[in-house]
């Protein structure tokens, strides 16, 4: 019986060393890698700025959970769209990261109206698909 109890308070001890995530590692993914579908007026965008700070555009950004803002530039390529290059201005958009989770982005094309000259309303930044993906930042 004594050998029982000293394996099993081994195996607790040794249990509780094992190694769990570190809470200040977790992190979400907001992602612009896929080709949105056009066919519902998503079309693909490209960041800016990430939480006011200039960033240079890549596929995914790894960041802690929480509110972040991502500023983004359109890339809407519709024959229908006849604004001027003055209208095609940035946008925020205020995306609350989840850890363990994948945000992925588009420029939505507001196909409600015909946007001409300096109107600016034409699209807006969206989240068009939010999936499960594990992520953890690195170690720094």
């Amino acid at each position: 019986m004594k050998p029982l109890l000293v394996l099993l308070s081994m195996f607790m001890l040794l249990s509780g060393c094992a190694s769990q995530p570190d809470d200040g590692l977790r992190c979400g993914v907001v992602s612009g890698y896929l080709d949105p579908d056009q066919s519902q007026d998503f079309y693909r965008a490209v960041v800016t700025h990430l939480d006011g700070k200039p960033v240079i555009s890549k596929p995914n950004y790894r960041i802690s959970p929480g509110e972040h803002t991502f500023t983004f530039a359109e890339l809407i390529s519709a024959p229908s769209l006849k604004v001027k290059l003055a209208a095609r201005t940035p946008k925020d958009l205020v995306i609350r990261v989840e850890a363990n989770r994948r945000y992925h982005f588009a420029a939505k094309f507001n196909t409600g109206k015909r946007y001409r000259g300096n109107d600016s309303g034409f699209w807006q930044p969206v989240i068009w698909l939010e999936e499960a993906h594990e992520c953890e930042l690195p170690v720094k």
